[in-house]
């Protein structure tokens, strides 16, 4: 069964965003800090993703999925 572009696209956003939100949780519960620092930790975590995932997934866009599976590839299936 193939998986449409869009529900690849969706799965892989929701789940860095969820992995971003709990790291920047975790960072400030460890650090003992307010947890109004979390949302800053997370967008580092964010940029810093993007910026790896410009060289892990399809070059050219921040996307981790591989270009066979990414859908701003265009050579899904």
């Amino acid at each position: 069964m193939k998986t449409s572009p869009f529900l690849l696209d969706l799965l892989e956003r929701v789940a860095w965003t969820g992995a971003e939100a709990g790291l920047g949780l975790a960072a400030v519960a460890l650090a003992d800090l307010p947890v109004w620092w979390a949302p800053p930790v997370a967008l580092a975590a964010a940029a810093a993703k993007s910026w790896a995932a410009g060289h892990v997934g399809r070059p050219g866009t921040a996307s981790t999925l591989p270009a066979d599976h990414d859908p701003a590839s265009g050579v899904m299936g």
